[in-house]
């Protein structure tokens, strides 16, 4: 089953992005006059008239000006980071059913892992008080 974003007018308020959001643009007069090629997946990188436009940097490369909100979805970092997240660690196959950026993120947080360390010194017997000849006496 599948998940479909919802319009940002549907839920009664404007959507605003910020910087370096992941978004899914159309372009709507590409998209008006029936062209090919008018979604695009975009990096926010500034926004103009009070979060109403924005320039878009392409993730294949290239810069989009004055877009505007509402023909851009958010892209969840969930939906980008779900095959990590439910990977199945404990099964014999589990490095083919991941792709290649979730298997070099656990590598990663192997390598950086801290190692296992205790949280107190082990336990031993206190040192005897050591006494340096008799004690002077007071006056």
């Amino acid at each position: 089953m599948h998940a479909y974003s919802e319009p940002a007018t549907a839920k009664g308020k404007a959507v605003t992005f910020q910087r370096d959001d992941f978004v899914l643009y159309r372009d709507p007069e590409r998209f008006w006059r029936g062209e090919a090629n008018h979604t695009f997946v975009c990096r926010g990188s500034t926004y103009v008239s009070c979060g109403i436009r924005y320039t878009l940097l392409l993730v294949q490369g290239g810069l989009i000006n004055d877009a505007m909100g509402e023909y851009m979805r958010l892209l969840p970092p969930a939906d980008a980071m779900r095959d990590i997240d439910t990977a199945p660690l404990n099964t014999a196959d589990a490095a083919d059913e991941m792709t290649a950026a979730a298997m070099a993120w656990l590598t990663q947080q192997h390598r950086t892992a801290p190692t296992a360390r205790r949280s107190c010194p082990p336990a031993t017997d206190p040192p005897a008080p050591q006494q340096n000849g008799p004690p002077s006496p007071r006056h």
